[in-house]
């Protein structure tokens, strides 16, 4: 099996995907602790190694189900192209980037690094039994700026980093700017999860799969996925990046305006594309592509926006 087939078997281009939510952790981190020159490379290492576990694993766990979805059953297991060994050889690969990335940046990293773990392992099985699946993907990568910044505050402030005890007193930094964040980031991640569940209603239905789509219907799914947008939203205005003192004008001109524009966009796309998507299989094909790369847009100009707020605006102001 060729070095192809590997980044087909974990879908690399959702790495892609998901790597803005980890680098905005990590810009927030930088923002209020500073960091080392090497900590953004192992962050970015421990990002692809965890990606590449969670899908190695899902497609281990869901290999019979992929088998008797038409959909699905052309995939690496199901067909045969990949063998159990290697596919369980790629997730040691990958849990050993993560763990060793994790390591090298700091005992913290390394000791909270089974956290994802556990829950890629869950997340396969959470479908089986309730449409609280979509949400848990979401919990899934809301880990991801979460996890970039508490891997650059523990440099400084250690296991209080988490817990919020520095010298005998209570403080969260991670309230509200990464709270929100991550909240923000499980809730648009659970949105474009529960679209992408579109494809396989009928073939769900018939297997038992708990998706919401297939217990409640397109309608419904469009609603959801449009109030979960609204909520994202909200929680990006709210993460105190929109502070309105003097130095701070650019997070309200920019950052603010970026974010709605970003939601009106995936919105448009939920409802407006949504509903020219069930005609056939190749319009659904259509809205998932649609869908897939407005979501990763967003992730990247909301990642640029806040490198510009961070750096460029508050360098010219300050």
């Amino acid at each position: 099996m060729g070095m192809k087939e590997m980044l087909e078997f974990v879908k690399v281009e959702h790495t892609l995907f998901s790597l803005p939510f980890v680098l905005i952790g990590f810009v927030l981190a930088d923002k209020q602790f500073g960091s080392e020159r090497m900590d953004i490379v192992w962050i970015v290492i421990a990002a692809v190694g965890a990606r590449g576990l969670a899908m190695a694993l899902n497609r281990i766990i869901d290999r019979e189900i992929d088998a008797s979805n038409p959909r699905t059953s052309s995939r690496h297991l199901p067909s045969g192209t990949m063998s159990m060994q290697t596919a369980w050889m790629l997730s040691a690969a990958f849990l050993g980037m993560l763990l060793f990335a994790a390591w090298m940046l700091n005992e913290v990293a390394l000791k909270m690094a089974w956290l994802p773990v556990i829950a890629f392992v869950i997340y396969p099985y959470t479908k089986r039994f309730s449409w609280i699946c979509h949400f848990w993907i979401g919990f899934c990568l809301a880990l991801a700026p979460a996890g970039a910044w508490v891997a650059i505050a523990a440099d400084t402030h250690g296991w209080a980093s988490i817990t919020g005890m520095l010298d005998g007193r209570t403080e969260f930094l991670w309230f509200p700017e990464v709270f929100f964040i991550s909240l923000g980031v499980a809730l648009w991640i659970s949105a474009f999860d529960i679209n992408y569940a579109l494809m396989d209603v009928e073939v769900d239905r018939e297997q038992g799969i708990r998706s919401f789509p297939a217990s409640h219907g397109k309608a419904a799914t469009t609603y959801l996925s449009v109030a979960l947008t609204i909520g994202w939203l909200c929680c990006f205005v709210m993460t105190g990046l929109q502070d309105f003192s003097e130095s701070r004008t650019f997070r309200v001109t920019m950052w603010v305006p970026t974010v709605i524009v970003m939601a009106l966009l995936n919105i448009y796309v939920m409802y407006g594309e949504s509903a020219a998507s069930h005609g056939s299989e190749k319009a659904m094909a259509r809205y998932q592509k649609i869908l897939f790369y407005s979501s990763m847009v967003t992730g990247w100009c909301l990642l640029a926006c806040l490198i510009f707020v961070e750096g460029v605006a508050n360098g010219i102001l300050d």
